[in-house]
């Protein structure tokens, strides 16, 4: 497969306008990212990568990031964390308070906001110092280690981010939460702050593409099974109520965040990182969408 001449037909075909959507200016630091950028990376199991565009620009993974704690979370925790985290698509916005109330404090699954504070609370009843341990484990999964947290969007979070408090604290009422309110949020904006390429999240999710295995080293980091697991949660639940439009058009499992990007994983074969700041309606990268489903359309190739 021609992968280099794929991107250079996408590259061409697709050019970013101001007319495709908004950044998410609740969050006025991403508010500041020029909307026009536009990268693209993909790492084949074989070792070849391919590119074009700002792919080696730095981003607000946002929540991207929940894979990786989610990942964390499973290994050291088990099935013990199923009982308090579902792994159902939830059908709604991101920060859905309703289902909350609904499901008495259980979220739907562990990548809408209030699943992925439920994993963090449960990261820091775990782990000796979360934040960096997060960074850790992350810069060991792509091979780098310059990676780190852009403390102007986690203040920026913190500073905004109203409806995450009451998610945290109507969780804690329903006993759902453990540790202190503040320190588990400063955690969760944290994670949502790090900062990192096209290139690097896409080699960071060759584990997803690889059978649990380092892209670079090969070592087991988690098993096939794990891999089995978090795959098909990014499958149904990657794209909040936009899950079944993107599996739909695109066929991959895959997570979006607020930052613009969109990182997808064809198991067995690749994993591709697009990234364009422009959201649409449902707070999804517009241009990521529409790229990555004619990455599998001129590949023909997809998970079905």
């Amino acid at each position: 497969m021609d992968y280099q001449a794929i991107l250079n037909i996408i590259q061409k075909e697709f050019k970013p306008n101001r007319d495709m959507g908004n950044a998410a200016n609740y969050i006025p630091e991403l508010s500041k990212v020029d909307p026009l950028k536009f990268g693209m990376y993909l790492y084949c199991k074989d070792g070849s990568s391919y590119q074009f565009g700002d792919s080696q620009e730095k981003f607000s993974i946002q929540s991207i990031s929940k894979v990786f704690t989610l990942t964390l979370a499973k290994e050291l925790l088990g099935k013990d964390l199923w009982k308090r985290v579902d792994v159902e698509p939830s059908g709604t916005a991101f920060n859905s308070l309703t289902e909350l109330e609904r499901e008495h404090g259980i979220p739907r699954n562990p990548f809408i906001n209030a699943g992925s504070i439920v994993v963090a609370d449960a990261l820091m009843s775990t782990l000796e110092n979360p934040k960096q341990d997060l960074l850790k484990f992350v810069r060991k999964l792509c091979g780098d280690d310059n990676i780190n947290f852009d403390e102007s969007v986690a203040k920026s979070e913190k500073k905004h981010g109203y409806r995450n408090k009451a998610l945290v604290n109507y969780m804690k009422s329903l006993g759902n939460i453990n540790n202190k309110t503040e320190t588990i949020l400063d955690f969760y904006f944290h994670q949502c702050s790090i900062a990192m390429t096209c290139e690097q999240l896409t080699k960071a999710f060759m584990l997803y593409a690889n059978e649990g295995k380092h892209f670079q080293t090969q070592e087991q980091v988690i098993a096939p099974q794990s891999v089995k697991r978090i795959n098909s949660i990014m499958q149904t639940c990657g794209f909040y109520d936009e899950a079944g439009e993107f599996s739909y058009r695109v066929g991959l499992p895959g997570k979006s965040g607020v930052g613009g990007g969109i990182v997808a994983v064809h198991p067995e074969q690749y994993a591709v990182t697009v990234w364009s700041p422009m959201l649409n309606k449902k707070g999804n990268s517009a241009l990521g969408m529409k790229v990555l489903e004619e990455l599998t359309t001129l590949t023909g190739l997809s998970i079905f």
